[in-house]
């Protein structure tokens, strides 16, 4: 995730069911008397990947994860929200996708260990363990953030993982696009190259087209129908990596998805490294047959692909099975991936 995560709460009182079932936070424009002002300017604060905590009837209840920035929004419908004119006023909304807690957390039962971590202003809760009246959205700071992930026993860990899995590397991605549309660091000519690189377009493209001339895997020459996948992915690499030919190979949209997905990868020698995750029946359909080897990569490549190995192979975007075994395609007693190795 981008290095500007955040840790949000949110006091849903009687918006809990509604917010939960439709995966958003909403919040007027216009200040509400007795409410902390703060609380529109946060909604426009949160990034794709922020965590958040949702709390009601006295107890943290669920854990959700942002999906995107806030856009400007009419009230929900079952809101039933309506200016005194009659008009319904827009507010803030926030795509977040929430699962519920199988333990909730009561703060008041943990005063004692949530007490020195709370901030000294505008607090989500208070010293007794009650939600504040005032907030809606609250920053939560990273002491406070840290302790409630122990007192949650892992389950805030495991709800990130759960959501972000399913997402298949999207969210990363669209934390760290928003993240190159905030930088002052990069001129507008910069910005656009990073952020058409993660779609596989502009000079990153043709620095890829330089040195890859058809589909690695399956041969196929026509270009139009081929995508410049990078090895490592956008969203781990640094601003020359993400513009670097050699961080990247073209390949057809069905071995893009598996690629990118961790199911499959490449040895420096060319040999197509098959994910024990994969169930069989893919690469039999797609007429991939094993071994396969797809021609040595440069020496430039291989520094990419070493990464691609130790931190995307068989670990990324939800490919991991469990109780895999000898019946998936690339594994043996032991757990150990097959190299497929070319006679």
């Amino acid at each position: 995730m981008s290095a500007l995560l955040r840790h949000w709460w949110v006091n849903h009182k009687q918006t809990y069911p509604r917010e939960i079932a439709g995966e958003y936070l909403w919040w007027p424009k216009k200040s509400q008397k007795g409410v902390n002002r703060d609380a529109g300017s946060n909604m426009t604060r949160v990034m794709p990947g922020d965590v958040v905590f949702s709390f009601a009837d006295d107890a943290v209840r669920a854990v959700g994860v942002a999906l995107g920035r806030a856009r400007e929004a009419p009230p929900p419908a079952e809101r039933g929200v309506a200016s005194e004119h009659g008009s319904m006023d827009p507010g803030w909304q926030v795509p977040v996708r929430f699962i519920e807690l199988e333990q909730p957390l009561r703060p008041r039962d943990h005063r004692a260990q949530l007490g020195p971590v709370l901030p000294a202003k505008n607090s989500p809760v208070g010293a007794s363990g009650d939600g504040s009246q005032g907030a809606y959205l609250a920053a939560v700071p990273d002491a406070m953030a840290a302790k409630l992930r122990e007192l949650l026993g892992g389950q805030a860990e495991n709800i990130v993982e759960k959501i972000t899995q399913a997402l298949g590397g999207r969210l990363a991605d669209d934390a760290e696009e928003e993240a190159i549309q905030q930088r002052t660091d990069i001129g507008p000519t910069m910005k656009v190259n990073l952020l058409s690189s993660r779609r596989g377009q502009g000079v990153y493209r043709e620095s890829v087209e330089l040195i890859e001339k058809s589909c690695r895997v399956t041969g196929l020459l026509d270009r139009r129908h081929l995508r410049a996948s990078h090895i490592k992915p956008w969203c781990k690499s640094n601003d020359a990596e993400k513009l670097d030919g050699s961080n990247g190979l073209l390949l057809s949209p069905h071995l893009d998805h598996l690629f990118a997905r961790g199911y499959l990868s490449f040895s420096d020698p060319g040999d197509l490294l098959v994910s024990r995750y994969l169930n069989p029946a893919v690469l039999t359909s797609w007429g991939i047959a094993l071994p396969h080897n797809v021609g040595a990569f440069r020496t430039e490549q291989c520094r990419y692909l070493e990464y691609h190995r130790r931190e995307v192979f068989e670990r990324h975007g939800g490919g991991r099975r469990q109780g895999a075994d000898v019946d998936t395609v690339g594994a043996r007693v032991g757990g150990e991936p097959v190299i497929t190795q070319s006679e």
